[in-house]
């Protein structure tokens, strides 16, 4: 078995750079050279536009993907975005793919790889090369490819019949830790303003991700100078970005009327998982009288749980404005009785001067003793 597990070694190990290079690639390349193991060194390629601002990585690959030459070896290239997250690969002019016996990959084969490499937790992350061949034999005729066993059921559905091997090598190239890690390191080595506002205002979320870490301090306090991509992030399509950004924040930053004006905006057309998110951050801080009126003034048409988060919202202010009390105290007979008794009892903890209120307060009471 000593010898099988030489060869499953080499068969990762044994990764170079393809002679030239094959991806017709716009723009200028800066070769990185990259070394794993000690043994396997290659050249990671980033491509710059004419400004300098880079734009992705891609690298040539050769590399066998059987052990005993029933396949071809593999010329293929494979294209990441910058922070290595796998994006896509394309083969050179004349290369092709085969599967044992040397049977050409069909269509759906390429298809198929393409949907394997797309996914970054496929069940071959957590298997060993070693599971992909029998006990006691060096054979790939005994191999999975070959052979159904308790491995090949398990990854089925993640590996094209007769190419296991191949989807196997390619996914661990495609999500290799030393050459992601390696190519997070050269993209903060040319970190700059304009990189940072093109990944914020980019719908790839990773970058996102990443430039909100750099312009968000710790302290949830965002550079002004990256404010209104900040804003961008919080009012696009993607809900998750757009909440962990929100929440990021720090109360402060949220004190403003035209920052509270602009959040009631994004409430009036969000979904409800989001009104909910943009509550949840009001609820922190003192909200501005107009903002107050309009969540008051809508209170009748709310489900429970917005109904429930707006009074919170009023039951947060130290001084509440006036209308908006007066709003709460007319929808004392608009709403149901579980609710009026929600708002009766928040104006009554909050006791307001206005007559009109205490007013409606009264009104209230009597009719209650009535019935």
């Amino acid at each position: 078995m000593t010898a099988v597990r030489i060869r499953l070694w080499l068969l990762l190990s044994m990764i170079s750079a393809a002679p030239g290079l094959y991806a017709q690639e716009a723009g200028r390349i800066l070769p990185f050279p990259v070394t794993e193991n000690d043994t396997n060194s290659y050249s990671l390629n980033l491509v710059v536009d004419a400004s300098g601002k880079p734009s992705h990585f891609f690298r040539n690959i050769f590399t066998p993907v059987c052990f005993t030459g029933e396949c071809k070896p593999v010329y293929i290239n494979f294209y990441w975005d910058l922070l290595g997250n796998y994006v896509r690969y394309d083969l050179p002019p004349r290369e092709e793919l085969t599967k044992m016996d040397h049977d050409v990959f069909e269509e759906e084969d390429y298809n198929k790889l393409q949907e394997i490499l797309a996914n970054p937790e496929s069940l071959l992350k957590d298997i060993a090369i070693e599971d992909l061949v029998s006990t006691g034999t060096d054979n790939l005729a005994d191999s999975v490819d070959a052979k159904t066993g308790a491995t090949l059921k398990t990854i089925k559905r993640e590996v094209i019949e007769g190419a296991v091997f191949t989807c196997y090598t390619l996914w661990h190239i495609a999500y290799g830790e030393i050459v992601m890690d390696e190519m997070k390191r050269i993209t903060a080595s040319m970190v700059s303003p304009e990189l940072l506002h093109t990944f914020l205002q980019s719908n790839n979320y990773h970058y996102q991700y990443w430039a909100l870490e750099s312009v968000i301090g710790s302290d949830g306090i965002p550079q002004p100078a990256y404010w209104a991509d900040i804003k961008g992030i919080i009012g696009g399509s993607n809900f998750f970005a757009a909440r962990s950004t929100l929440q990021k924040l720090h109360p402060g930053v949220l004190e403003s009327g035209e920052t509270q004006e602009w959040l009631l905006g994004l409430y009036a057309k969000s979904a409800y998982a989001f009104q909910v998110a943009i509550l949840k951050r009001l609820s922190e801080v003192p909200v501005h009288s107009r903002v107050l009126e309009t969540l008051t003034r809508e209170l009748p048409s709310t489900n429970q749980e917005l109904f429930e988060l707006t009074l919170k919202i009023v039951g947060n202010q130290v001084r509440p404005a006036v209308v908006p009390l007066r709003q709460l105290a007319d929808a004392l007979n608009q709403l149901p009785t579980a609710r009026a008794g929600e708002v009766y009892g928040l104006l009554t903890a909050i006791n307001p001067k206005d007559k009109y209120v205490q007013s409606r307060l009264k009104s209230y009471r009597i009719q209650k003793e009535e019935f």
